[in-house]
């Protein structure tokens, strides 16, 4: 297993994609790029994840500094995930895959 020394040495966009890359972990940053959610607010909202691979992610993307995760104390005690700093710093990477998305479906649309 590689240590993330080794990963901060590899291609930017390798080190971009071993964090962010896979399916549900965009989609989890881009329900996040809108408010902190709840666990359950999350996997409700993510068609087809289980609990296990959001739990899976969340974890990886805290461990990485993507994510935090917050306990609200009280009568009514619950936790929720929100980005962090670094997170929020990935708010344009997700803004040019939603527009280059966009693109592709009208440039599919127009070619039918």
């Amino acid at each position: 297993m590689r240590s993330k020394n080794d990963i901060l040495t590899d291609c930017p966009v390798a080190l971009t994609v071993s964090l962010i890359g896979s399916k549900w972990k965009l989609l989890i940053m881009r329900n996040l790029l809108s408010r902190p959610w709840r666990f359950n607010e999350l996997k409700n909202s993510i068609e087809g994840i289980s609990s296990k691979m959001l739990t899976e992610s969340l974890r990886a993307m805290e461990a990485d500094g993507i994510v935090q995760h917050t306990e609200h104390p009280g009568p009514e005690r619950y936790s929720e995930y929100s980005l962090t700093d670094l997170g929020e710093s990935l708010r344009p990477v997700i803004r040019s895959m939603e527009e280059w998305g966009l693109s592709y479906q009208e440039a599919i649309r127009k070619n039918r």
